[in-house]
């Protein structure tokens, strides 16, 4: 286990609303005050690290030295095989200036059936998740999620965020822009990166307990 997290309050390190309402459902039950980044007024940092774990960690970084308290910070994306892991950490890069996720989702779609011309019908594909703490004085704790699925076309459903209308998780026949919140967050890659952290800092009891007084 890293360090354990005692605050009462935590920064999101993000500018990004989709992001921003699943973290804070995340977050909901464990009894931390949240604000993200912008209501702070924070400049978003620009992302160069070459991982998903060096973006998330520069992120958070930049957010609790701004703010002087902790910071979590996200880095995600979709990794599809048969493009060689793009966009990857690039993911919201291919939206464009205007986060047009349709765009996005059209890029990632020539692409695969430049591909599929090749005789290369592999749509697989890989949602990413890296969530870093850090705390004011610079210390950091940083895991990663991620869930494999498949790629469908044209898109479908209107929930979710991002690449969510294309992507149908392994094993199930709803994408993830077809599914509830709840369903999403029981299974996405950033539940998956939630869960790891928890344990990680010592929130994994607390979010159980919370849990449990739920009903």
């Amino acid at each position: 286990m890293g360090r354990t997290f005692s605050e009462k309050k935590l920064v999101i390190a993000s500018h990004n609303q989709g992001k921003l309402r699943e973290i804070r459902d995340l977050i909901g039950p464990l009894g931390i005050e949240v604000v993200s980044a912008g209501e702070l007024g924070l400049p978003e940092p620009e992302e160069t690290g070459s991982t998903y774990i060096a973006n998330a960690e520069l992120k958070a970084r930049a957010s609790a030295e701004g703010s002087g308290l902790p910071a979590l910070a996200d880095d995600s994306g979709l990794s599809v095989t048969a493009l060689d892991g793009d966009p990857g950490i690039y993911s919201a890069r291919w939206a464009g200036p205007e986060k047009d996720f349709a765009l996005a989702m059209q890029k990632v779609e020539d692409g695969l059936q430049k591909q599929a011309a090749s005789g290369n019908t592999d749509r697989s594909a890989a949602f990413v998740c890296a969530l870093t703490i850090c705390w004011p004085d610079g210390h950091t704790e940083s895991v990663e999620g991620r869930i494999h699925g498949d790629l469908v076309w044209p898109p479908r459903g209107a929930n979710g965020f991002g690449y969510d209308p294309m992507f149908v998780p392994a094993g199930q026949d709803m994408t993830f822009g077809e599914s509830d919140a709840g369903w999403k967050h029981s299974i996405s890659h950033r539940a998956v990166a939630f869960e790891k952290l928890l344990k990680r800092v010592g929130l994994d009891q607390a979010a159980n307990g919370a849990g449990d007084n739920a009903g």
